[in-house]
């Protein structure tokens, strides 16, 4: 008698883990950088909850191929890897570039040599975040403008690589993003 009554307490259990779970990836809050468009959207699941426009990304525009010192903005996907609420730049909101698909392409395309991409994927793999200082690049993320000239980031796109918005768009950005945040840089 108690193996009926626990049955069906165990599928109720069940259900109701995989409903939460579902709900829960149904919620999934992400960030999209069209950098064509120059907008930073954040999403949940597929609806736009909020659009920042005029954002400015690296000087040289976007690139799939992108290395240490071509100014360009990584395509691809990301997380928000650390955070620093404190920057030259007012805050900083860095990603996981290079990330694993950053050093398999870079590979593949012969811009990184097997031992360069072997301490990428081990950096990874042993501190969550690869070596920042490859052929590669990296110290890249979403940031403000800080003390610099607004005109110019209204006019240019002016930084190494990363994405900037003004000081007052990331004060509305930085409570939506969080450590391990998906960031799509399309």
């Amino acid at each position: 008698m108690s193996f009926i009554i626990m049955r069906p307490i165990s599928l109720l259990f069940i259900f109701t883990i995989f409903l939460h779970s579902y709900c829960f990836a149904s919620n999934e809050i992400w960030i999209v950088v069209d950098t064509s468009k120059l907008k930073l959207s954040i999403m949940q699941n597929d609806k736009t909850k909020l659009v920042f426009d005029n954002i400015s990304i690296g000087r040289f525009g976007s690139s799939q191929s992108r290395m240490k010192g071509d100014n360009q903005t990584p395509l691809g996907t990301f997380r928000i890897s650390w955070i620093k609420p404190h920057s030259r730049f007012y805050r900083f909101f860095g990603i996981d570039y290079p990330n694993r698909d950053s050093a398999d392409l870079a590979l593949t395309e012969g811009r990184i040599t097997q031992e360069i991409w072997k301490s990428i994927i081990d950096g990874i793999d042993n501190n969550g975040i690869a070596p920042q200082d490859t052929p590669l690049g990296g110290y890249l993320g979403i940031h403000g403008v800080g003390r610099g000239d607004l005109a110019v980031h209204s006019r240019f796109n002016w930084t190494n690589g990363c994405i900037a918005l003004t000081n007052t768009q990331i004060d509305q950005l930085s409570p939506w993003l969080k450590p391990g945040m998906r960031v799509v840089i399309d």
